[in-house]
């Protein structure tokens, strides 16, 4: 058959220049870059990544600087204090930088700023007070928040699992595809080769219908043995059109999946060499508790939920913050002489937020919390059963599938043998067509039911794959492809 098949393959492509022979593998490549799953995927996979990135890039240093090259005021307004009227006029320039250092060890930040101004500042209040000079402010101030969680380390350990998470998700999105594509790729190879026994069927039926007709024409038979030949190869010939028609069908089918242009003309090359494999069940069981990404997932969630828990009891928690600030500031009409002076700034402030009377929300909510998380643990121990169970399955029905594919080879050979020893008794007179006809459809039932065992095995030894990330035909655990992030 696989020898049939490649002849066929040769054959169109010197027939057809044009025509695109496509594998599994190639497939499977112009799915992974034109599928809609996968290219989702792709962009869920590059948000995390940038935005893990981008809070990343927040941990370290934050310089900014900002200018005012000239502002200008007057105005009049009155002094309740003195019972009188007072004219301001200010004229200013100046700018601040600052350093902003965020501390992800203790969820503090550490800042920097200077301020530097010049400034021409006249007011009628008294002797028409009038200051023109400059001045500067440097300080440094802390900021820790005391009795609470570490929030800037939560959320970038929360970033790097939904990176994770996403990772995951492409994984297993492109072996979800690999499992589609492959399924599709072996139905237009099923529909392929029924077109190719159909083909050797009509010829066959044409073979049988030559020999009624001479034997007619000799007047060894009667003629109505030649209108029955004559009805079954006008019915294999239709057959055959049915099966070319499914055959465009599946192609068209096949190459949307793919995302190829409908008009493109394309053949599906599959070499179906089936060497049964011994798999361990406990073995297999193992592989998959041990690699299988759901159950990471899995652990991610219940991660997750620890996150949860913690956030939830934070929303009416007894807290505080420490904040210092110390400083230099100067002034001067002379910018040399700014500092002679300098007068010392500091503050420093610890505040509090105790929580008195909630009537019972954080306690309900931190229960909603626990029980949320409870799920995720129980939904984790069900996966692992659920993985148990599906490699159980499936290699049971492995056994089963081999057993069938003995079943059919034996019964292809057979029905191969017994076509031919019927077609010698034909040609002798000895077999109605009727009864050649019989032999005819059992031979072609035979071929097709081997091909739908062979692609069967195919596919469940895939699923196999797909459950254990184990590669059972070449012996090698699967290294899932997490997008190169």
């Amino acid at each position: 058959m696989k020898f049939l098949f490649l002849s066929l393959c040769f054959i169109l492509s010197c027939i057809a220049p044009a025509q695109r022979v496509i594998t599994l593998e190639q497939a499977l490549e112009e799915a992974e870059k034109n599928s809609p799953t996968m290219r989702e995927a792709r962009l869920s996979l590059e948000q995390n990544h940038q935005n893990l990135v981008a809070q990343r890039a927040a941990l370290k240093s934050k310089f900014a600087l900002n200018l005012t090259p000239i502002a200008y005021s007057q105005g009049r307004r009155f002094s309740s204090d003195i019972g009188e009227w007072i004219t301001t006029e200010n004229t200013s320039a100046g700018g601040s930088f600052s350093v902003i250092q965020p501390v992800a060890v203790t969820d503090g930040t550490v800042t920097l700023q200077n301020n530097f101004s010049w400034q021409d500042s006249y007011s009628s209040f008294g002797n028409s007070n009038q200051f023109k000079g400059f001045s500067n402010n440097a300080s440094l101030r802390i900021d820790q928040p005391i009795f609470t969680y570490n929030r800037t380390k939560m959320t970038v350990r929360q970033l790097e699992l939904a990176l994770e998470n996403s990772q995951i998700y492409y994984a297993t999105r492109l072996l979800s595809v690999e499992q589609q594509v492959t399924q599709a790729f072996y139905t237009v190879h099923q529909a392929q080769m029924d077109v190719e026994i159909g083909n050797e069927e009509y010829k066959n039926r044409k073979l049988s219908y030559d020999i009624i007709q001479n034997k007619v024409e000799a007047g060894l038979s009667a003629k109505e043995e030649a209108f029955q030949a004559e009805l079954d190869l006008l019915t294999s010939e239709s057959g055959l059109y049915d099966k070319r028609v499914n055959l465009e069908n599946q192609l068209d089918n096949f190459k949307q999946f793919l995302g190829l242009p409908l008009d493109e003309d394309l053949v599906a090359l599959a070499a179906i060499n089936v060497d049964t494999v011994q798999v361990q069940l406990q073995q297999a069981i193992e592989r998959g508790l041990s690699s299988r990404m759901e159950l990471r997932q899995r652990e991610i969630e219940i991660e997750e939920g620890l996150f949860n828990i913690t956030q939830t009891k934070a929303m009416n928690e007894f807290k505080g913050n420490i904040a210092v600030n110390v400083g230099l500031f100067g002034e001067d009409e002379k910018f040399p002489s700014v500092y002679d002076r300098p007068v010392n700034n500091q503050d420093i402030a610890v505040s509090l937020t105790v929580p008195i009377f909630d009537w019972g929300e954080n306690k309900a909510r931190r229960r909603a919390a626990q029980a949320a998380q409870e799920i995720r643990e129980y939904n984790f121990e069900d996966e692992k059963v659920n993985i148990a169970l599906s490699i159980r399955q499936v290699v049971r029905n492995l056994i089963k599938l081999q057993n069938q594919i003995v079943i059919a080879r034996k019964n292809e050979e057979n029905a191969t043998l017994t076509y031919n020893i019927n077609l010698e008794k034909y040609k002798n007179g000895d077999l109605t067509s009727m009864d050649l006809n019989l032999v005819q459809n059992q031979l072609t039932q035979q071929k097709l039911n081997l091909t739908n065992a062979l692609i069967h095995y195919k596919l469940e030894l895939l699923n196999l794959k797909i459950q254990t990330l184990y590669d059972y035909e070449q012996g090698a655990p699967v290294v899932p492809n997490l997008g190169n992030q």
